[in-house]
């Protein structure tokens, strides 16, 4: 039997060809779009302050409750950028394949925030008062990965960055707005390249350290938490946003776990034994209870939504 790769420095060497091919892969497909081309900049006036403007107030928002709710998470979350920079270059190092994809991956992760912001000033969507606030106490607690080896923190990044794109998606979608709708499909098109680049890293491990590989997806999907967690009231927000069908653990269950899974043919590869082989069954076995708690939660979601019709 093959010894598995279990070294992080060993197994950040084995994989630099997969990335360099998937590298090249990802500079193929991935299509140049500018910020700025998505912004209805006709629509913006200035707040009053410096400038002497008009003052925000609830009113000049043209988004719904969560709308607002989910952008200004996916925003937050957005901005811990730098801290998100240093983890994956700390881990992956600055050199070779794996220093042009941690740079070429933080430059489009860049833009995210800087679009999203500038259309939630420009409409006049938030209160840029608050917005700020909640931006210097969020990137003040920073980011710190809850990983520290290289397959748990592949397989981390594999299941949030789908997360992530199905958040982005979802949230255009509920916005009623054509022009936040199309801005967050394409924030959501950079998020699912950067989702397939690590999956085939994740797919590569798998071949490397199968078992250690069963181990790390298994701890990761049990885990699990969006990258925005320490946003503050992320629960409360996150209820909300669930109750929108925004992103929900039935989504979760359905669209994000389920299809990294699939694509990696997890639950039927062959060869894994002993840890690797608990590590299946436990992952089994949680996925049933999460689509359970899935069931529970949507059934409810669907009660309080006829009731609240009824009146």
């Amino acid at each position: 039997m093959t010894t598995e790769i279990t070294d992080t420095k060993t197994l950040l060497l084995e994989l630099e060809p997969v990335v360099e091919v998937n590298l090249n892969r990802h500079f193929a497909t991935a299509k140049e779009w500018f910020p700025h081309e998505y912004i209805p900049w006709s629509q913006g006036t200035d707040y009053d302050g410096v400038l002497g403007g008009q003052a925000w107030t609830p009113d000049q928002s043209k988004l719904s409750d969560v709308a607002r709710t989910s952008l200004i998470v996916n925003l937050l979350t957005e901005d811990n950028l730098p801290s998100y920079h240093h983890e994956i270059a700390a881990l992956f190092g600055r050199d070779g394949a794996w220093g042009t994809w941690v740079h070429r991956w933080t430059a489009e992760e860049g833009r995210h925030g800087v679009a999203i912001r500038d259309y939630l000033t420009v409409t006049r969507a938030v209160d840029p008062i608050a917005l700020e606030r909640a931006r210097m106490v969020h990137m003040g607690g920073g980011f710190t990965s809850d990983y520290d080896g290289a397959i748990e923190s592949i397989a981390y990044v594999s299941f949030q960055e789908l997360a992530t794109r199905v958040s982005h998606r979802n949230t255009g979608r509920i916005s009623g707005d054509p022009v936040c709708d199309q801005l967050l499909a394409k924030v959501a098109a950079d998020e699912n390249l950067h989702m397939l680049f690590y999956r085939n890293l994740l797919a590569a491990a798998f071949q490397l350290a199968p078992n250690t590989a069963m181990r790390a997806i298994t701890e990761v999907v049990k885990k699990f938490q969006m990258p925005g967690y320490t946003i503050e009231n992320f629960g409360r927000k996150s209820v909300q946003i669930a109750l929108a069908g925004v992103y929900d653990l039935r989504i979760h269950h359905d669209e994000v776990i389920w299809p990294v899974l699939r694509q990696l043919g997890a639950m039927e590869a062959t060869g894994l034994s002993g840890d690797g082989e608990a590590a299946r069954e436990e992952l089994v076995a949680y996925l049933r209870g999460l689509d359970e708690q899935a069931t529970r939660f949507t059934e409810r979601r669907d009660a309080l939504n006829a009731r609240k019709a009824a009146l």
